[in-house]
């Protein structure tokens, strides 16, 4: 790497700034280095949009600059205070000053790590940086700098965790991974939970084949190998067995079925013309007061429609208390399980990152993307979900000496 200065532009940097001793000297170093990274994020904004501030020629992207705002970041200098640029999409997310960071970057691994983390692949990396930066930058390094992660991703995998946890959702998500030749599917099996502090967290991401309730059940195995003796609510999607697996390795835990997953199977064969009368039908059961009212709804709702689509009854009738489970309790837990949103949101800040990737090499590739991604989200669960403390004690009573001393 060339040296910042040469002794005659040092000569003439000191005379040009008057610079008398180390503090004025300093003082220059960070306004100069805080006009280079100034420079770079402007850099960064024109490679994401694909024109210059007044260069609308070339615009081919509904996308545009919308103004700045200040941040202020730690350097080697000090504090610098930067002008970091916005776009209309909110889509720029600035490598040399990541969202959410204080510090400028300080290595060209924690400059790759960032974009390989927001799913840039390695071409897209290697632009990156030799249009700005002017560095090259070969899929060998981008391999060797993400391969370093993998320890760390698994000693994540495989760390301790809480003994109880009050409330979990299980979600799978399927990727098209390169093996032996050719492309198959492969699910990310992902576990959210929200612990005894009302915090959310991501207890592990395992890879494997189709979705299925045997593999659900050795990662729930894992989970209790890690410490995990008591889960008191499951919130799950329609996976048949999926209750099973759960009752059999955590007897005691109550499962609640996505209220929307069942929703959406209930109106898969639904004629258009009768769609929203069925559903708003469909609305009077699972928002009943109490299980007896939606049971009363739920007969009323047979009785129009059980002669049309007969399975969407069958279907009502052979879930019922998974999907009633959430009656039972107050109306803040009612909010919180019913559905499987949370981790559905969770999802899809993942989709928003891998939908350019068409497939992964390996495992590994999809593994290391994956974790990357969850600890950039789950950098922003610093505070407990809205209305813990209520939330606990409510839990506490519906599930009596489980929650103590835990």
């Amino acid at each position: 790497m060339s040296k910042l200065f040469t002794r005659e532009q040092a000569k003439k940097f000191l005379s040009e700034n008057n610079l008398k001793n180390a503090e004025s000297i300093a003082d220059a170093l960070r306004n100069s280095f805080k006009d280079l990274i100034q420079e770079a994020l402007e850099a960064e904004m024109y490679d994401e949009l694909g024109y210059s501030k007044y260069d609308w020629s070339k615009k081919e992207t509904d996308n545009c600059r919308n103004g700045h705002h200040k941040k202020t970041v730690r350097s080697e200098f000090g504090n610098v205070e930067l002008d970091v640029p916005h776009d209309k999409n909110a889509e720029f997310e600035p490598v040399i000053v990541p969202k959410h960071s204080r510090e400028v970057s300080p290595t060209i691994n924690d400059m790759i790590l960032s974009m390989y983390s927001k799913g840039m692949s390695t071409p897209d990396i290697n632009f990156h940086m030799k249009k700005i930066y002017g560095l090259d930058v070969s899929p060998e390094l981008v391999s060797r700098i993400t391969d370093k992660i993998l320890p760390i991703a698994k000693e994540w995998q495989n760390r301790p965790l809480d003994m109880v946890y009050p409330i979990i959702f299980l979600d799978g998500m399927v990727f098209n991974v390169a093996e032996n030749g050719s492309i198959v599917k492969k699910t990310a099996y992902i576990v959210y939970g929200i612990n005894t502090s009302g915090l959310k967290e991501i207890l592990g991401i395992w890879l494997g084949e189709a979705e299925s309730s045997k593999f659900w059940m050795m990662v729930l195995s894992e989970l209790k190998d890690r410490g995990v003796e008591d889960i008191l609510i499951a919130s799950v999607d329609g996976l048949k067995g999926f209750a099973d697996a759960i009752k059999g390795i955590f007897p005691n835990t109550e499962v609640q079925r996505c209220i929307i997953h069942h929703i959406r199977n209930c109106t898969k064969f639904v004629v258009y013309k009768d769609r929203k009368k069925f559903c708003a039908d469909m609305k009077c059961i699972y928002q009943a007061i109490n299980e007896e009212q939606a049971l009363s709804a739920f007969e009323e709702f047979s009785e129009k429609w059980g002669k049309k689509y007969p399975f969407a009854i069958k279907s009502w009738e052979r879930n019922w208390d998974e999907l009633m489970t959430f009656m039972k309790y107050p109306e803040e837990i009612k909010r919180l399980i019913y559905t499987t949103n949370p981790i559905e949101a969770f999802n899809r800040g993942i989709r928003k990152v891998t939908k350019t990737k068409t497939s992964f090499r390996t495992n590994d590739s999809l593994f290391k993307l994956l974790y990357l991604v969850s600890q950039n989200i789950s950098e922003k669960w610093t505070m407990p979900i809205h209305n813990w403390s209520l939330i606990f004690q409510q839990l506490s009573v519906h599930f009596e000496g489980r929650l103590e001393n835990r």
